[in-house]
């Protein structure tokens, strides 16, 4: 899994009027929770970049004051018209300490219903799991090679390893094989012409 590294600038001062002070000085408040004390810092639009428009999920290593914390996003509040990113919360990753995190998913192998025509067709794009931060992963692969036509592949049937709890919840369709309309009305006909015959 990657890390990204991130060096933040420590912030004293609180409230609104100083985060509207980082903001104007096109920096991005942040905080980091989950250790012993919450750490307030601001970073760089840029140095988050990596972090938050990325498919995959990704650790960040904090430096701030010397004092290096590996994290991951908890939450990111965009603005609501520009989409400049406002704030950042981060969760500190202490280890045998269970996380929550959504990790994306990765669907792969050819589907057989595809091979006949079909549309593979992903329902959720992340899964929301609980473990240690050693257990956590980029992507979660889904095989996908056995859907058939009109088949899905739900969340209870996800293979993760021991000590990862997915809390989705089970009977939630992640990725169908649709079948296209072309391949139903000529199905459909040949049904006809069967009944007749």
């Amino acid at each position: 899994m990657k890390t990204i590294a991130l060096t933040g600038t420590s912030r004293t001062e609180l409230g609104k009027k100083s985060t509207k002070a980082l903001r104007n000085a096109g920096l991005v408040p942040c905080v980091l929770y989950g250790g012993e004390n919450n750490v307030h810092f601001s970073v760089t639009p840029k140095a988050l970049r990596d972090l938050i428009y990325t498919n995959e999920f990704r650790v960040a290593e904090i430096e701030v004051e010397g004092k290096k914390i590996n994290a991951i996003i908890k939450t990111v509040e965009f603005h609501p018209v520009t989409d400049v990113i406002m704030h950042v919360d981060f969760l500190e990753l202490v280890e045998g300490k269970a996380v929550k995190a959504e990790i994306p998913i990765r669907l792969v192998g050819a589907a057989k219903g595809v091979k006949v025509g079909g549309v593979l067709m992903q329902k959720i794009r992340k899964l929301k799991i609980q473990t240690t931060p050693d257990k956590l992963s980029s992507v979660i692969d889904v095989n996908v090679e056995h859907l058939a036509l009109g088949k899905s592949i739900r969340v209870r049937e996800v293979q993760v390893e021991e000590g990862i709890e997915i809390i989705n919840a089970g009977g939630t369709p992640l990725a169908s094989v649709e079948i296209p309309r072309a391949l139903r009305s000529a199905e459909a006909k040949a049904e006809a012409v069967e009944a007749q015959e």
